[in-house]
């Protein structure tokens, strides 16, 4: 009987073991990163220089276990890319139309360099605004001088006026055009709805009010419908281009306040629903969007917005389709851990992240910071929290159909050392499709667990991987799985060789 105990107890400390692992490295996680242009850090760099600085980043954020770029594609009604309906890009060239000399395309580039280390890469767009304060003239070929009718000034800015039709239909072109001709896995759009309020200033829409009022009494609920009917016909532009691509965004940190509905956060700060008339909640109940970031930029402990607070309300009201958090850098490693002043709040944000089930991974704001390593930032990802390679977590509503099993996993001796070969499995569809290949390796003891992440050692879009050699003795057991677009997982394909 005491030997039966022990052996129960020595099962349920295993166990326990195993669980804890699995939640400290988890093997799905959405490990996000914001590049930006409208800091101006591309504007007028030559061409070789950026795609060496482009690399350089990718090549740091692959190492610190980023599986997915969102990279600014559209901050003003102009392009990061060959477009056929707006100017290229001031935050590119320099000057707002002028073509790339030489010539190239750094959407395209920035796809196959993600794709090329395993990344997601998500097409960030901003939909209304149409001129940001520093631009001091606009392409001919900008659609303002087009059908400057359909455009309001405000704030020292322009915007699509978010009431009219026709600019749906031209902001949904965009979206069509993009993943009609483009490999993206995602378009993204971050915070900027109707735009932020600027005091004493009221946004010019008594026009468009008196024309398109559909009814509404209520002026709120009608710029919020608009923004609504815009986010549900760019997901169904989308699926209808492409099923496979997702459609996510990343709004500001505040749903509401509970001053303003018991059912807000206990906040006291800007709202989406009242000042940016973003109603996120419907989207995500609507399943308009497929995955949510929501900006929880400020410190644990905040007074106005804490971060320990809005966590644990987007987690329980924001968990009809994925949820990531998006992570302000540089606020996290400056401000001190309340329980530990000689640390900063990173540990503490992990934490706090990873125990909330519905919470699938985050988003760093920005990219840069992780890059230049601000207060060890990249060395914590790298060494601890994303010690081990992440799969980017499935999107059933979507897909939830797996690839069959890769074939003919065989090692190969050539002139560079041994080398493990598959064949793809084979599809009917797109959707069926695999696209990449998860690698795991398992000493000759060891039991297959698929679930622990610390046995992936590739996730790769190749057909091979190169095997290290050890003294030709020793026994590995080798699982090759195959991804498809959405991430599903096949069942897996052994293969044990001596190395």
């Amino acid at each position: 009987m005491r030997a039966k105990t022990i052996l129960l107890l020595l099962i349920a400390l295993l166990f326990t073991s195993v669980v804890s692992a699995q939640t400290r490295y988890p093997k799905r996680e959405f490990r996000g990163a914001w590049i930006q242009c409208v800091n101006g850090q591309f504007q007028g760099m030559p061409a070789e220089k950026m795609q060496q600085l482009l690399i350089n980043q990718l090549n740091s954020l692959q190492g610190a276990g980023i599986n997915a770029i969102i990279f600014q594609v559209r901050a003003e009604a102009d392009a990061l890319y060959k477009s056929s309906y707006e100017p290229w890009s001031r935050f590119l060239t320099g000057v707002q139309g002028r073509v790339p000399s030489p010539y190239w395309d750094p959407m395209q580039f920035m796809i196959d360099e993600c794709h090329k280390r395993g990344m997601e890469f998500h097409a960030w767009i901003n939909p209304y605004r149409a001129k940001t304060k520093g631009t001091a003239a606009l392409s001919p070929i900008h659609p303002y001088n087009q059908h400057p009718e359909l455009f309001v000034k405000y704030a020292g800015q322009l915007y699509f006026d978010p009431a009219l039709p026709e600019n749906r239909k031209y902001i949904c072109k965009i979206v069509r055009d993009i993943v009609t001709r483009y490999d993206v896995d995602a378009i993204h759009m971050d915070d900027y709805f109707y735009p932020y309020p600027n005091p004493g200033e009221d946004f010019p829409d008594n026009v468009s009010f008196a024309q398109y009022g559909r009814g509404y009494s209520n002026r709120a609920d009608w710029r919020r419908d608009n923004v609504n009917v815009l986010i549900k016909e760019i997901h169904e532009t989308v699926r209808e281009c492409k099923p496979w691509v997702k459609f996510g965004v990343s709004p500001f940190g505040i749903y509401r306040n509970k001053k303003s509905d018991p059912n807000g956060s206990d906040t006291r700060g800007l709202q989406n629903y009242d000042d940016l008339y973003a109603d996120v909640l419907m989207w995500i109940n609507n399943g308009w969007v497929d995955y949510n970031i929501p900006q929880i930029y400020w410190e644990i402990g905040h007074p106005a917005a804490d971060y320990d607070n809005l966590i644990h309300w987007w987690a329980k009201h924001a968990a009809s389709r994925p949820l990531f958090i998006g992570q302000d850098v540089m606020r996290t490693v400056n401000k001190a851990d309340a329980r530990n002043p000689l640390q900063n709040q990173m540990p503490a944000k992990m934490k706090l992240q990873r125990s909330l089930p519905t919470v699938q991974g985050s988003c760093q704001w920005y990219a840069a910071a992780v890059v230049d390593n601000a207060g060890n930032y990249r060395t914590m990802l790298e060494k601890e929290y994303h010690r081990y390679p992440a799969l980017i977590p499935e999107s059933p509503f979507m897909d939830d159909k797996a690839p069959g099993k890769v074939k003919k996993v065989k090692m190969v001796w050539t002139y560079e050392g041994p080398v493990l070969f598959w064949t793809a499995p084979k599809a009917k569809d797109e959707m069926d499709k695999a696209v990449q290949y998860v690698v795991y390796r398992f000493d000759k003891k060891e039991k297959v667990n698929l679930d622990d992440a610390s046995h992936i050692v590739a996730i790769t879009r190749d057909h091979f991987y190169p095997l290290p050699y050890n003294d030709g003795k020793t026994k590995f057991q080798y699982v090759v799985t195959a991804l498809d677009r959405l991430h599903n997982e096949s069942k897996g394909t052994k293969k044990k060789v001596k190395l």
